[in-house]
């Protein structure tokens, strides 16, 4: 039986009254019409319709992909947004409120997505205003590429490429652009962008269960911003496999969604649907742009990174490729007020700098002699070696138990941890690790997890490492230093309650050796 979706909310039924009062108090430049529950709109604090000297810009539509439409009203962006329930069109009314409240002389261009409730609401609601003096045009945005152009009886759906036809319609209204010239820059856009969508999981409406659709190792290919089923489902692969799919599928020449070849400069926008963290975006973004120069030939121009047209809580990601000319560059490049638009996204990419990393000191400074005599190794050399080596195999074997005992008591990470650490062992034994000298190889040890490894664990471990190398009482001098610097002592439920009383039971064997591989097992089981 599928669960009931937990929600920060109070009742299912205001939550979109709710999220726009929420907007206004936590954005100045935005206010609301006062016509709850029927009417939700929001529109620019500082326009009033009858003084208003520029073309007014509205979008809107079903709630639940916010910040879709109210986050991106403000100058040089959106006039006004129209929300309907969520995932329902807003109806003609509270469309008509928002064109009468923001409409001036110079008229109103509506930005439409391409679902049939909108265009109908959006259509119907310009016509009304046409028959009570309003000058009105309406541009329908399909950049939906995810089904064959001969698929879907209203065509492709309007999808996170509209943000971008947002932008370049508010700023060529907020350079004043009569209507006509305002609608033929939005249409342009509109032309130039394709998007498609991946999902993880399918969104949860406030109020009712869970969908289980989408079982646990698979995802969705064109999954529709409403929670609509895609064009295909497969296992799940890595994101550099699930980029390139997408990618492959906007620029298919076959379909020619949008006018992009070789040698064409783009924007690239990877939003995210609800549920996706911004460094699975950031992965996402770093393959898409690779994979566009590097097989396509293409230069991106800009890139827009995060969450702009969301599906609640859904797990995913759409990618939006727009053809780049002179003008998309300057209207996207213009300023704006729209709180949700990305601070700082404008200017001409460079090629990101990337600069060597500086070995570490106890590696760099090895001379081939010393390194060629370290191989040469001596009969503890080799028992040394191999008591690291069959240390670290069992610390990778262990990885998933890790992560699961952790999880009980902490953030789940120990085993991944532990992981990095002794992949980086294996690998630096085999170059600068001096096996002959037991001491020193505690010590480059400790330099091994410290750069690998990070956060407290790291630390904690190079701490361990340095102290064993400095004092004869390797395992004590351990205990001490992580005691010292960590501020823990015996019950305070650290690595130090598993640490002591092995270095009670080691005493009297006598082995520096055996006393810090142990040292090193017994904590990652405690971590």
């Amino acid at each position: 039986m599928a669960a009931r979706g937990k929600k920060l909310i109070n009742d299912p039924n205001d939550v979109v009254t709710q999220f726009i009062e929420g907007l206004a108090e936590a954005y100045p430049g935005v206010q609301y019409l006062d016509g709850f529950p029927e009417v939700k709109v929001v529109l620019r604090s500082d326009v009033a319709a009858g003084t208003y000297d520029k073309v007014a810009v509205i979008c809107g539509g079903g709630s639940g992909h916010e910040p879709a439409h109210g986050g991106f009203v403000g100058q040089g962006m959106l006039t006004a947004a129209v929300s309907g329930d969520v995932f329902t069109s807003p109806p003609v009314n509270s469309i008509l409120a928002a064109i009468r409240a923001v409409t001036g002389p110079k008229g109103c261009l509506l930005v439409v997505t391409n679902y049939t409730g909108d265009r109908l609401n959006f259509g119907l609601a310009a016509e009304e205003a046409k028959s009570e003096g309003y000058r009105v045009e309406m541009v329908i945005v399909g950049d939906d590429c995810a089904l064959p152009p001969t698929q879907g009886i209203a065509g492709r759906r309007g999808l996170a490429g509209t943000i971008l036809v947002n932008k370049v319609a508010g700023a060529a209204a907020d350079a004043g652009l009569p209507l006509e010239k305002v609608a033929e820059q939005a249409r342009h856009a509109s032309e130039l962008v394709g998007t498609m969508g991946v999902a993880l999981s399918v969104c949860t409406l406030p109020g009712q269960e869970t969908s289980d659709r989408l079982g646990p190792e698979q995802i969705e290919l064109g999954l529709g911003i409403h929670g609509e089923p895609g064009a295909a489902v497969t296992e799940l692969q890595p994101v550099d496999v699930v980029v390139t799919r997408v990618l492959k599928q906007i620029l298919s020449p076959e379909t020619q969604y949008v006018p992009i070849t070789r040698g064409d400069r783009v924007i690239l926008l990877t939003n995210g649907l609800g549920a996706t963290p911004i460094m699975e975006l950031m992965i996402a973004t770093r393959k898409a742009v690779r994979e566009l120069q590097l097989e396509y030939g293409i230069a991106t121009d800009r890139i827009y990174t995060g969450s702009f047209m969301t599906s609640l809580d859904m797990q995913g990601f759409s990618l939006s490729i727009m053809k780049s000319d002179t003008t998309i560059l300057q209207y996207l490049d213009a300023s704006t007020k729209a709180p949700c638009w990305p601070a700082g996204a404008d200017g001409n990419r460079q090629k990101p700098a990337k600069i060597a990393v500086p070995a570490p000191p106890s590696c760099a400074m090895k001379s081939d002699k010393m390194l060629q005599q370290s191989r040469e190794l001596t009969k503890e050399g080799c028992i040394l070696e191999v008591s690291i080596e069959a240390g670290a195999k069992e610390i990778i074997r262990i990885k998933d138990s890790l992560n699961e005992w952790d999880s009980k008591v902490g953030d789940g990470d120990c085993g991944t941890t532990m992981y990095r650490g002794a992949i980086a062992i294996l690998d630096d034994m085999k170059k600068c690790y001096p096996m002959n000298d037991a001491a020193e190889t505690v010590n480059e040890i400790g330099a091994t997890v410290r750069r690998v490894m990070g956060g407290t664990t790291g630390i904690l471990y190079d701490i361990l490492c340095k102290a064993a190398y400095a004092r004869a009482n390797a395992l004590q001098a351990s205990i001490d230093a992580i005691s010292k610097y960590g501020g823990a002592r015996v019950g305070y439920r650290t690595m130090l309650d598993a640490l002591i009383p092995a270095s009670e039971s080691l005493r009297e064997v006598g082995s520096y050796c055996i006393a810090i591989l142990l040292c090193w097992k017994v904590s990652a089981f405690t971590q």
